[in-house]
């Protein structure tokens, strides 16, 4: 079995096939959200604390950390901000970070201060990227995520992006970094723009799963952007990726709706045994108590009466 492994200072968790699902909380990421970008710019990190702190209290398994508040200079605007980040987040939560950037020296300034075994998110298929990220993710070694998108954008033929995939775990085997170390995301496209997304990323993980024997993972609302009740959907499609055979999601583990639906989906994939982390978190309080809780319940009901 496929199994990667990722650590905090004090946790470790592991990505598998036979595994609980691994919930990426996406919440500490300021792209679309200019509050957020604008406070860490101004080094205002209270919303940060806050969307850690409720991320790992909602269930999250990890946490993506990204601190791409500007497309101006980020070379030299985001190596600093993300390690400050990464620090504040792992001095604050005790679950492993997945360092998110597209800027191999904000990568490696994260790297660098964070403790544990850290996900790196990401690198691609471009020539460019294969040769800059994955020697930082085997000088370090970390796992990282693969993103199938090469230099000709992103494919609607699953085909091709599958391909991307392999040619990303073939390459980093040449560094050395071995497939259990590579999570591929396939790319999950929106299905209000192509009715067939949804089918397209089960049958590539299973792929994925079959032939690569990599993890997988995804940017779980990208399946309902454009339409309404994306939660809806989003609730929909996650038991099913998970059935399919993904092993992790990028995404917000505060919306109770999703967050239900991964557990019920351990439950049935037998990957929560016992059903005890499903029991854990949805068992009703015990009626009664020393104050006299149920039993003074039914004293004090009305009793029918009989004849």
């Amino acid at each position: 079995m496929t199994k990667t492994i990722v650590a905090s200072a004090s946790k470790e968790s592991i990505i598998g096939f036979d595994q609980p699902f691994c919930v990426i909380g996406e919440r500490i990421n300021p792209t679309g959200r200019k509050k957020l970008a604008a406070e860490m710019e101004a080094g205002n990190f209270e919303t940060v604390q806050a969307d850690a702190l409720a991320q790992v209290a909602a269930g999250a398994t990890m946490l993506d950390v990204n601190a791409g508040v500007t497309a101006v200079n980020p070379n030299e605007t985001e190596p600093p901000l993300l390690a400050a980040t990464v620090k504040l987040v792992q001095n604050l939560v005790n679950v492993p970070l997945s360092i998110d950037s597209s800027v191999p020296s904000a990568l490696r300034a994260g790297l660098e201060v964070c403790q544990g075994r850290p996900l790196v998110n990401s690198v691609t298929g471009e020539e460019d990227r294969l040769e800059t990220v994955l020697p930082l993710v085997k000088q370090y070694n970390v796992p990282v995520v693969a993103i199938s998108n090469d230099e000709s954008g992103i494919s609607e033929d699953p085909d091709v992006r599958f391909d991307v995939a392999r040619k990303i775990v073939e390459r980093a085997a040449d560094y050395g970094i071995p497939a259990h170390d590579i999570v591929v995301d396939p790319l999950v496209m929106p299905i209000g723009a192509m009715g067939t997304a949804g089918l397209q990323v089960f049958a590539l993980v299973r792929r994925l799963r079959e032939e690569l024997k990599v993890n997988t993972t995804c940017g779980a609302s990208n399946v309902s952007f454009g339409l309404p009740n994306r939660h809806g959907i989003n609730a929909a499609f996650l038991p099913m990726a998970i059935a399919s055979g993904m092993t992790s999601a990028i995404m917000n583990p505060c919306r109770p709706q999703e967050m239900e639906m991964v557990r019920a989906a351990n439950v049935l994939m037998s990957t929560d045994e016992n059903c005890a982390s499903w029991i854990k978190t949805y068992r009703e309080p015990a009626q009664g108590n020393a104050s006299g809780g149920g039993e003074g319940r039914r004293r004090g009901g009305r009793r029918r009466r009989v004849g």
